[in-house]
């Protein structure tokens, strides 16, 4: 079992940046592959990043280069930071751990912050 609190969310201007972290409990944080995901008000949940155990990032091509997740074992927590937001990015992020990236969205999830992009 996987405790997951996301924090760092907020209001920010269009361009801004934020930094997302994710700090876990419960289990050893080491053996899980994490990711983040966002949700907007009427819209599909959408994946936002994810990293394997070892370190392996993956992002859809309308976040990539723009940010950027990792992850500190020795802390348990996990990270986000988000740079060049834009308003339509406004959403619900949240937290997710699971036993492999294929499966991740079935695995254990945050109760989400809320990240405000607006002028």
């Amino acid at each position: 079992q996987v405790q997951l609190v996301e924090s760092g969310g907020g209001l920010v201007q269009p361009g801004g940046s934020l930094r997302l972290s994710c700090a876990t409990s419960g289990s050893t944080f080491g053996i899980y592959a994490m990711g983040w995901y966002r949700q907007a008000t009427g819209k599909q949940r959408e994946l936002v990043a994810t990293i394997t155990v070892r370190g392996r990032t993956n992002y859809p091509d309308s976040v990539k280069s723009r940010f950027t997740i990792s992850r500190d074992n020795a802390k348990n927590t996990l990270y986000l930071q988000m740079n060049s937001l834009k308003p339509e990015e406004t959403a619900v992020y949240y937290c997710v751990a699971g036993n492999m990236i294929a499966t991740l969205t079935t695995g254990y999830w945050g109760q989400g912050t809320q990240v405000t992009v607006s002028s």
